[in-house]
């Protein structure tokens, strides 16, 4: 079976992150059965392009959303190009084959506002361990931007309090260094205390759940959505959401692209203009008070 290999490959060659290499694992194992339940042979190697289509009909059927349904078709490419690459195959089976049009939701940041009352209401975060870490983690999101599993890969040793940054280990095992202010740094350091005191014999993980225990996805993503459901009503409450208004507001008070670039860990340019949408009634803004033909327009 080439399954495993194609998912050795992503992970030893391509670096991939263990969450996106589940992810297409999980793709190749739905498309697995689908063919195995259609043509009784297990070997994908031998599919046509027609069984394609008959399960794309299927995902639609099911009510996935376009971008779910082209992210398994994606996923699918990938792997028969690697077919290909190992030679299992002459041609690939999804050669001309389309993706399905689909229309972009514009993601909302949350606002200035917003973030200030997430952070200054008293009595959102509780006066506990558990409390201050929460705390700290939204802080963290907020003012470095990082990624969920970013964060919860941090240990402990990846804090330099005489250098003011944390190293921080994103997409492909790319390192990149994060300032930090004064305050943030403050938190930490006591947090660190904290978590010495409440677990003495924990890991080197930075953050630890209740039970002494390293973070892992669907708690940080609860955590996150938990609170920023007590200062906002926006459909999308997501560890994602504080990235995308770090670079919002960052971008909204002036700071050059390049930077965000660097600071989100976006190889390309392309990947971070996506944050430049919500900063267009910023930007009309400020051009009406600066440019002096502004009120001839």
């Amino acid at each position: 079976m080439s399954i495993p290999k194609f998912l050795d490959y992503l992970r030893i060659e391509k670096k991939y992150s263990p969450r996106t290499i589940e992810s297409y694992s999980n793709d190749l194992e739905d498309f697995q059965v689908y063919y195995t339940s259609e043509t009784n042979s297990k070997d994908l190697a031998k599919a046509k392009k027609l069984i394609f289509r008959s399960y794309l009909m299927k995902l639609s059927e099911s009510g996935l959303s376009e971008r779910s349904i082209n992210r398994k078709i994606s996923s699918l490419r990938s792997y028969y190009k690697f077919l290909l690459k190992t030679t299992e195959i002459s041609q690939s089976p999804l050669a001309g084959f389309h993706f399905l049009k689909h229309t972009n939701k514009v993601q909302v940041p949350f606002s200035e506002d917003e973030m200030t009352s997430l952070f200054e209401t008293e009595g959102i975060f509780p006066d506990s361990f558990e409390g201050r870490r929460d705390r700290l983690v939204m802080e963290l999101f907020y003012q470095t931007g990082i990624r969920r599993s970013e964060l919860i890969h941090l240990k402990v040793s990846d804090i330099d309090f005489d250098q003011k940054t944390i190293k921080v280990i994103g997409k492909g095992s790319k390192m990149r260094m994060l300032p930090v202010g004064g305050f943030l740094l403050d938190a930490i350091d006591n947090y660190i205390v904290e978590r010495l005191n409440e677990f003495p014999s924990a890991g080197f993980e930075l953050f630890l759940t209740s039970k002494g225990k390293a973070f892992y996805d669907k708690f940080v993503y609860n955590l996150v959505n938990s609170y920023l459901s007590l200062i906002s009503t926006k459909e999308k409450k997501s560890p994602h959401m504080l990235r995308h208004s770090f670079a919002t507001h960052m971008l909204n008070r002036g700071a050059n692209l390049n930077v965000i670039k660097e600071l989100l860990g976006h190889s390309s340019l392309a990947a971070t203009q996506v944050y430049t949408h919500s900063s267009v009634d910023q930007l009309k803004k400020v051009f009406n008070q600066a440019h002096p033909r502004s009120e001839k327009n």
